[in-house]
């Protein structure tokens, strides 16, 4: 680490600080670490390509200003991206890309092809036989959006990375979203909202929840009936796929490869994947390495216990939205007490 680039990387803060909300800086500032100064281009390096994507969307006209302020006109920043290696056990690797270049960081990742399918009347499992035209229902829950899931620290990267895969699905570097962490912390509740959040800003998208139980069951159905090509290709039809703790599939290596294809057409197209999981990728045993590899393609966001703010405040929504009255010792009482479980 360059003596310099700290110097001025700490210059740069001071600016920063004064100008955005200390919630923000401290999100999205502090994990940030200088590298190298060379001439007038600054290196940093920032903990993923989220934070990447994030900084140049909402943030690159303060950086900008920052490092003009430091190193003049010609001031340049580069991001430097450390990305896990997920073949073998190597040393991880670094990606650079410098700012206000992002086209490259956007082109999908080559991916095996799909199965092809000889029978065009694709099935859909989740209708009965001899029901036409009935539409693909989301299965979300209305009462499961952003608006319910309140921001704090313990979320704040999750739920951040869920307004941007809202916003642009299928269009952004954390393809798939993978959100993990203990039961009870919000994981089913955040990929719903997303759900929800791209229902309503893209209306003739195909959003589809889904559990992994009810996933593998409907690939077994699939294979009793010999209809697994159908199954195949009913899902890829689905431009966002929502599919709840994905640990489930560990151990079922005929559902892991199905859904490795599905994975494999709907990334290689554009379309988004969002997961949920009880553990991060790198804890999940018995799913396939190749699996496991494409689940790392994007981001993997972890829920933490809120903290005992965030507890009063998700108490007080739930009784307003309830209409409940509670004294507030009371509520403070059970936040205090309670506090590995939101629900």
């Amino acid at each position: 680490m360059s003596n310099d680039a700290i110097a001025v990387w700490n210059e740069c803060l001071i600016f920063i600080k004064d100008n955005i909300q200390p919630q923000a800086f401290k999100t999205w500032f502090e994990p940030i670490k200088p590298v190298k100064l060379t001439e007038n281009a600054l290196s940093i390096q920032v903990p993923s390509k989220f934070f990447y994507e994030w900084l140049e969307e909402h943030y690159v006209k303060l950086l900008k200003a920052a490092l003009t302020k430091q190193l003049g006109e010609q001031a340049k920043l580069i991001y430097i991206i450390k990305m896990e290696n997920t073949y073998g056990n190597k040393e991880p690797f670094t990606e650079k890309i410098p700012s206000a270049n992002r086209s490259s960081a956007m082109m999908p990742q080559e991916v095996d092809a799909p199965i092809k399918s000889k029978n065009p009347e694709l099935k859909n499992p989740f209708i009965i036989p001899g029901i036409r035209n009935v539409k693909i229902e989301s299965q979300l829950n209305p009462n499961y959006s952003f608006e319910n899931f309140l921001e704090g620290d313990a979320n704040r990267l999750a739920r951040s990375a869920g307004l941007a895969v809202s916003n642009k699905p299928g269009g952004t570097s954390f393809n798939p979203l993978l959100v993990f962490g203990g039961v009870g912390l919000g994981k089913t509740h955040l990929a719903h909202a997303i759900g929800i959040e791209i229902k309503d800003k893209y209306p003739d998208k195909i959003v589809l929840y889904i559990s992994a139980e009810k996933f593998t069951q409907q690939y077994i159905d699939s294979v009793k009936k010999n209809t697994r090509t159908d199954f195949i290709h009913f899902y890829q039809q689905i431009d966002v796929l929502i599919i709840d703790d994905v640990q489930f599939l560990s151990g079922k290596s005929g559902t892991q490869d199905v859904f490795f294809h599905i994975f494999n057409h709907l990334h290689q197209n554009g379309k988004q994947v969002i997961l949920t999981s009880d553990k991060a990728p790198v804890d999940m045993q018995d799913i396939e390495q190749r699996l496991l590899s494409r689940f790392k393609w994007g981001l993997s966001a972890e829920l933490q216990s809120p903290d005992y703010e965030t507890r009063v405040s998700i108490l007080k929504n739930k009784l307003y939205k309830d209409g409940v009255e509670m004294e507030e010792e009371i509520i403070e009482y059970v936040a205090k007490h309670i506090k590995s479980n939101i629900r």
